[in-house]
């Protein structure tokens, strides 16, 4: 009797068991609607670039020397309802000058790669910039260009804390 009450549990448990993954195979099944792919998307590229040092080199076109090193502290990064455009919220180091500024900027997508696209940005105070920087993970690279000067730029995204990134963009990522 008690192997029978055994074989009985069992029969039950394994039916469940088959219940269980017919339906979770069902909802896998279901394919993702273009609006939930894209908010995927919108949430990691947020995610990424929040609270983060972007920490790398860059090159001078046209000039025979090595790489210069660079960082550029990203505060926040949130959709903005206006077509492709973000809102950064970034502290801008450039010779004596030293601000944060929040930032409209285009971002494109490339398939589920995102690409920051900005074409002749004046920034008063700091001049007019141009850049396409594609963000891979916890890569960039990309080009740019101040007026007549451009060049490569690339390195590595790294989350820092909420108030260091308010801080020097010269501090050590966690």
């Amino acid at each position: 009797m008690r192997a029978n009450q055994i074989r009985g549990w069992l029969g039950v448990a394994v039916l469940a068991a088959g219940l269980v993954n017919g339906i979770a195979g069902e909802r896998a099944a279901k394919p993702e609607t273009p609006e939930a792919r894209q908010a995927r998307f919108f949430k990691a590229f947020e995610s990424t670039l929040t609270n983060t040092v972007l920490i790398g080199k860059f090159t001078i076109t046209g000039k025979q020397t090595p790489p210069s090193e660079e960082s550029y502290t990203i505060r926040s990064v949130k959709k903005m309802a206006q077509g492709d455009y973000w809102l950064f919220t970034a502290r801008i180091k450039y010779g004596k000058r030293d601000v944060t500024l929040p930032i409209p900027i285009p971002v494109k997508w490339a398939g589920d790669t995102p690409v920051i696209s900005l074409d002749n940005l004046t920034l008063p105070g700091l001049g007019t910039f141009s850049a396409h920087v594609v963000i891979d993970g916890d890569k960039y690279a990309g080009t740019w260009a101040h007026g007549k000067v451009g060049g490569h730029m690339f390195g590595t995204i790294a989350k820092v804390k909420p108030e260091s990134a308010a801080s020097s963009p010269q501090k050590k990522p966690e």
